[in-house]
């Protein structure tokens, strides 16, 4: 794979920041990565190498995980870092003030041309970037955790942002593999985050009124509902549950979904209420486990990224 692809520099060397890194490294982008925290900058590079590593195993590397590690290239200074970018994904704290500030440098420091984005998952880029010289470059362009296995990139531009800067951080998401959706209105938590909120409010409000436990719920979703999610939407869902489609589906159930909607009535995550989920998860999953679970979910979802590949090819 040539490496004669824009620069792209990573702000943040966290979870987001080291995964962003590997979806463009490995689309042949060279990405200078930055954290103001010198230490985590320097951790990351191990973490960045079995992340490669894994993905290797998995068969969903093209390339081996030292060429693609080698495109990596951590950066002590954020001038250094932004100096020829193109492209810059931010990835700092969920912190209004410090997004203004960060992007205050950014829009001074990278080229007038380079495409600044945040990864931010509840602020929209119209309260941070409101105040700068450049914010018709800025954007909102919100991955699912971890980017580097789940595709889905929201693409929330402000009211000012250039429609030029939305389809060229379009065009270059696809290009790395991503699968961007432009949000067309601001609205806080976006897309994704709003239908996630959805399921999770009433999951807490079944368990809460003593419906059903933490673990039966979690099973509903896992061998049920994301099923059929892990290759179809909601609205293909249910335009494929009836004989006649979409309309015939609506027709039949439309009424019953709109009284179940009036009864999903969503409680306070008050201090009892997350303790008793606490405690139920905690019976399932020792806390000292969590990394090591959190590891065993990459590669499960590295295998079924591989099968969609696959069953996409032969379809």
């Amino acid at each position: 794979m040539s490496d004669d692809k824009p620069n792209i520099s990573v702000v943040g060397a966290g979870l987001i920041g080291r995964a962003w890194a590997i979806v463009f490294a490995r689309a042949g982008h060279p990405v200078s990565l930055y954290d103001a925290n010198r230490n985590a900058l320097r951790r990351s590079v191990g973490a960045l190498e079995t992340a490669l590593s894994d993905l290797e195993a998995a068969g969903l590397l093209k390339e081996l995980p030292a060429t693609v590690g080698a495109r990596i290239a951590p950066v002590y200074a954020l001038k250094d870092a932004v100096a020829s970018a193109a492209y810059v994904q931010e990835n700092i704290s969920e912190n209004l003030a410090a997004k203004r500030t960060l992007f205050a440098e950014l829009d001074r420091l990278a080229p007038a041309n380079a495409i600044l984005a945040s990864s931010t998952s509840t602020i929209p880029a119209g309260q941070w970037s409101a105040e700068l010289a450049g914010r018709a470059r800025c954007l909102v362009a919100h991955p699912v955790n971890p980017p580097h296995l789940v595709p889905l990139v929201e693409l929330s531009p402000a009211p000012w942002t250039s429609p030029d800067v939305v389809a060229g951080a379009r065009a270059l998401h696809e290009s790395v593999g991503q699968v961007p959706i432009v949000v067309t209105k601001e609205i806080q938590g976006f897309i994704l985050n709003r239908l996630q909120g959805a399921l999770l409010a009433e999951a807490v409000r079944l368990f809460a009124d003593g419906y059903a436990s933490i673990d039966d719920i979690d099973k509903t979703v896992r061998d049920g509902l994301g099923l059929r999610w892990s290759f179809m939407g909601p609205f293909e869902t249910i335009d494929l549950n009836a004989p006649g489609g979409v309309a015939v589906y609506c027709e039949r159930y439309g009424d019953l979904y709109h009284e179940m909607a009036k009864t999903q009535t969503p409680r306070q995550w008050d201090e009892v209420l997350v303790r008793s989920i606490e405690a139920e998860r905690r019976a399932l999953l020792d806390k000292g486990e969590l990394e090591e679970r959190a590891l065993w979910r990459d590669r499960r979802l590295m295998q079924l990224i591989a099968h969609k590949r696959k069953a996409a090819a032969q379809d």
